[in-house]
């Protein structure tokens, strides 16, 4: 099982960033992908999660608005979009199988950086 993300982004602030996690090694749409991110010296914040299966999508409130989650089931790809980025959105964004009792597999992290 691998979980593969896209590279760094850096990006002004009140523009938009796509981050993209790759699975491969098992059926795309048997497990919810889970997003979450960790800002510098900040702990793991999970921001919500989507069922590749249908597309189902459940969003921690305060993204709400800002982030949407999709998935490619065609290229096991789900993406996580957010949108009107701040400076306080520069994080470690990641992408985590959800097996409904745990994270057992994790993407290598993508860098979100904002900045002008």
């Amino acid at each position: 099982v691998q979980l593969v993300q896209s590279g760094a982004e850096l990006r002004n602030p009140g523009t938009s960033v796509k981050v993209s996690c790759k699975a491969s090694g098992y059926t795309f749409t048997s497990y919810y992908i889970d997003w979450v991110r960790q800002a510098p010296g900040q702990g793991l914040e999970w921001m919500g999660r989507i069922d590749p299966e249908d597309g189902a999508t459940k969003y921690v409130q305060k993204f709400q608005g800002r982030v949407t989650f999709t998935a490619d089931t065609s290229t096991s790809t789900a993406f996580a979009e957010l949108t009107s980025l701040r400076s306080e959105d520069t994080a470690v964004y990641y992408c985590a199988r959800n097996t409904a009792h745990e994270y057992d597999y994790w993407g290598q992290g993508t860098q979100v950086t904002v900045s002008s």
